[in-house]
């Protein structure tokens, strides 16, 4: 276990098994029976979300089929983040082993699609129209390193919106043994506060890592 102010994000327990992983999977414990209800209200809030996110999808991408796809990862990194909000349970989300465990092959299934079936549009993909010709080689390269980039940026982006506002938190609950009782009121204040923002950022950082996958899937359509 580290002793510094990232020991909450070590994912290791003991030296014979990590039992913190098992936060991905534990939400299927504390889901309602009455979610898979046809009527009941958590199963029509979860309709009605993924019927806006499929709307926003077909604009990004009129390609039909991958749309459940999308949603997919947009639902399961939901939770994931949600999951970490609960006391003494894991942020999975906050380690580069989950995200880019979630984006890699993603972005590797998309590009090897794209090279395999439509290998011209790839190739014209890598020099923007309008490009003058002394630029061309230039635009080649600067195209293809952003391309090889896009997994570790979208890895890395969910990871640091996770750990960032933990760490606020974390660093504020540290500090509330060691300060007198009005602020100790306005630090639970803001601690609340934190939390909302968090519970939006989760949900923020499902839509913004599925959107950016649409786009990614759109330049290839």
């Amino acid at each position: 276990m580290m002793t510094n102010l990232f020991s909450s994000f070590d994912p290791s327990t003991n030296s014979y098994m990590s039992m913190n992983w098992l936060s991905m999977i534990i939400f299927l414990l504390i889901i309602p029976s009455t979610f898979w209800m046809n009527n009941s209200r958590s199963n029509i809030i979860n309709n009605k979300t993924n019927t806006k996110l499929f709307q926003e999808i077909n604009i990004l991408n009129p390609n039909k089929g991958s749309e459940i796809i999308f949603i997919a990862v947009f639902t399961i990194i939901m939770i994931y983040n949600f999951m970490g909000l609960f006391p003494y349970i894991f942020t999975s989300t906050s380690h580069m082993v989950s995200t880019l465990s979630l984006a890699l092959p993603m972005w590797l299934g998309i590009n090897m699609f794209g090279w395999l079936k439509k290998t011209n549009h790839m190739f014209e993909h890598l020099v923007p129209m309008g490009t003058p010709t002394l630029l061309m080689p230039f635009m080649v390269c600067i195209e293809t390193i952003s391309s090889l980039i896009r997994p570790m940026t979208l890895a890395i982006r969910l990871a640091a919106n996770m750990i960032a506002g933990h760490l606020l938190l974390t660093l504020m609950g540290n500090t509330s043994n060691k300060i007198n009782e009005i602020l100790l009121l306005s630090m639970i204040f803001l601690q609340m506060i934190l939390l909302m923002l968090e519970s939006a950022v989760a949900i923020i950082q499902g839509y913004v890592f599925s959107v950016l996958m649409t786009l990614y899937s759109s330049e290839v359509n």
